[in-house]
């Protein structure tokens, strides 16, 4: 069992541990989940006020472009215009109200290339964001291509194209239903080119980041995208100059115009970091054509969080400086007592039973509990006295009963070799034929291959090496199994065997010895040896064991049948079971199987063989255990503890 070192178990020790560990561990780490949870809530505010601002900036702009339909519509419907048509001063009139609504453009028109021109032309007025291409443009106004066309500049993060201008321009289209004189039906459409349209970004910008509405040093902005370009910003590339033509990051032109979901996260903006929100902006066949952008800068709340983290940790290791020495001078009277009770307790360790501690006269818990260690003390010396006169008496009658023990031993280990060599001599003779009748095999092969060589000798003896081969297998054959026989056979005394055996290995080998009473049997063996530890026992009485219970078990199996031999290891033991489906054995009989001269074999067995293989396995440490019934077989498990490593 490992032990702490010795510093680690000194009272001391574990109470400066105690004393201090709230102030320096369970704080930190209350502190740290504190920061971070705080720090968390922050962001997440963050997040909402962005959210907020997005809002407003969508509702304005959806109002812009809900006025302008509604002025578009006014004017269809107006007596002027219906007086303009009939006077031939159409163009005038339109003119003169395309300025005072502050449109970009206004004519009629029977294109139904805009879903809002197919509207009007139902009977009903329109107005959506919608795209015009260069040629639509210029076809309007050849001043409306020139605004809207905008440099492209290379911008850190976005994804890379070949293209260096955007002509396009982003456009609020709206168009009403009107009625020609003759009865025909148009629409009046009009529209307002958003493409370097400041004066609407700097409207929106006003009215979602009113003044104090940002703490010092930050800065609200807000932009409006086609596709991922820039045409209208309030961002500055430099001081006086607006990003405009730069473009936005992959990362958002994936989740915004890729995938059409809104984005609220931090986000890299031209050159500073922004808490951003985005969100996709449809024109009116419902295709993401751009995005609405609000937001501001990420830096003076970041450095906030910081300079708060920063300010609270120096409070903490200030306060910690100030505290943990009155700490330490609280723990130094507990120290002392403690470390003196400790030294009287070493003393008496080392048999110095009349050490004491001797406290001061205080009325302080530890200086109780030291006198009353003192009185333990002088009750324990007391019993330490008796307990000597005590043993020197049991001693000596302890003397006495060992030699008569010891006597009675010798008896019972005589006796018990003389029952040992008996069934050991009866197992060896049912082994003796099994090896005659291995034996009897090599030699029949080494005689019929020397007869051949015999025949093929001469100048060509060589062609008989394979031969002769075979009589080298044969005759090491003979030589194991002789060996192992010769092994089990002779005393213990004799062997020159080690009392540390592999319990596998002896398994193993007492298979081969009784191979021809399995065979003749018609047992099939099954062999299952995953134990590799090592047991303290004699190796001819373990298989002496072994060869008992695998006879046994042949016996129970006239008919054949299945034995099964395995080892294995659990808790430091080693267990061997012998395992067959033989007749069984009754339970009436069960209890007595290990008692001597006990045999249900009659003739065939003296009764002894169980009964001396539980003594020799309970001699080496072990147990030995059955369990049967009748028809289902039988099985017999040896466990013994196994050999620890030196």
């Amino acid at each position: 069992m490992l032990r702490a070192p010795k510093a680690l178990r000194s009272v001391r020790v574990r109470l400066l541990v105690i004393a201090l560990l709230p102030m320096l561990v369970l704080l930190p780490v209350l502190l740290g989940g504190t920061i971070w949870r705080w720090s968390g809530k922050v962001d997440a505010i963050l997040l909402n006020k962005v959210t907020g601002d997005l809002t407003i900036a969508d509702q304005y702009l959806g109002r812009l472009v809900e006025t302008s339909g509604e002025h578009i519509d006014a004017v269809a419907r107006s007596v002027a215009l219906q007086t303009a048509l009939e006077n031939g001063t159409t163009d005038a009139f339109l003119e003169q109200e395309r300025a005072r609504l502050g449109l970009d453009f206004l004519h009629i028109t029977r294109d139904t290339t805009w879903p809002v021109v197919k509207d009007a032309l139902d009977g009903k007025w329109q107005s959506k964001i919608d795209v015009f291409d260069a040629d639509t443009l210029a076809a309007i106004s050849p001043d409306l291509a020139a605004q809207a066309e905008i440099p492209l500049v290379p911008t850190r993060g976005a994804v890379p194209t070949e293209r260096t201008v955007e002509t396009r321009g982003m456009v609020i289209h709206s168009a009403a239903p009107l009625t020609l004189p003759d009865g025909t039906r148009v629409a009046l459409a009009g529209g307002v080119l958003l493409n370097r349209n400041l004066g609407f970004i700097d409207t929106i910008n006003a009215l979602v980041y009113r003044a104090e509405s940002l703490p010092e040093g930050s800065q609200g902005t807000a932009t409006l995208f086609l596709d991922d370009v820039r045409i209208s910003t309030n961002v500055r590339l430099f001081e006086n100059v607006r990003a405009l033509g730069t473009r936005v990051s992959a990362a958002v032109r994936a989740r915004v115009l890729g995938e059409g979901y809104i984005w609220l996260d931090r986000a890299f903006v031209v050159n500073d970091w922004y808490i951003s929100a985005y969100e996709p902006i449809l024109d009116s066949f419902g295709t993401p054509v751009g995005m609405l952008y609000v937001g501001f800068l990420e830096a003076p709340f970041s450095a906030a969080k910081r300079n708060s983290v920063i300010t609270l940790s120096l409070a903490f290791l200030f306060i910690a400086l100030a505290s943990v020495p009155v700490f330490l001078r609280w723990a130094r009277r507990i120290f002392r007592p403690l470390e003196g009770m400790t030294r009287t307790i070493d003393r008496v360790e080392s048999g110095d039973l009349g050490a004491r501690n001797a406290p001061v006269e205080t009325d302080g818990e530890i200086a109780q509990v030291a006198r009353h260690f003192d009185s333990l003390l002088d009750r324990l010396q007391q019993r330490d006295r008796e307990l000597r006169q005590w043993g020197e008496t049991l001693e000596h009658r302890v003397e006495e009963r060992t030699r008569e023990l010891h006597e009675a031993n010798q008896r019972l280990e005589r006796t018990t070799e003389r029952l040992i060599i008996s069934e050991k001599l009866a197992a060896v003779g049912e082994i003796t034929a099994s090896v005659a009748h291995e034996i009897n095999n090599p030699v029949a092969v080494i005689q019929g291959n020397l007869d051949l060589a015999r025949s093929n000798l001469g100048e060509d003896g060589r062609r008989a090496e394979e031969e002769f081969r075979l009589i080298d297998d044969q005759v090491y054959r003979i030589g194991v199994i002789v060996s192992k026989l010769l092994h089990f056979a002779r005393p213990e005394e004799y062997s020159g065997a080690d009392r540390l055996v592999d319990l596998s290995q002896v398994a193993r080998d007492c298979l081969v010895l009784t191979r021809h009473q399995i065979q003749a049997a018609g047992i099939t063996s099954v062999v299952e040896t995953e134990s590799k530890s090592q047991v303290h026992m004699s190796r001819t009485e373990l298989q002496q064991v072994i060869v008992n219970l695998i006879l046994n078990a042949v016996q129970a199996m006239p008919g054949g049948g299945t034995l099964r031999v395995a080892t294995a290891e659990e808790a430091g033991e080693v267990i061997l079971s012998v395992e067959d489906t033989g007749t069984g054995i009754d339970p009436s009989v069960l209890p007595r199987i290990f008692d001597p001269f006990f045999t249900t074999k009659q003739a065939q067995g003296t009764g002894l063989g169980l009964s001396i293989s539980q003594q020799l396995v309970s001699r080496a440490g072990g147990r030995i255990s059955v369990r049967s019934m009748p028809g289902g077989g039988s099985r017999f498990e040896i466990v013994l503890p196994a050999a620890v490593a030196d």
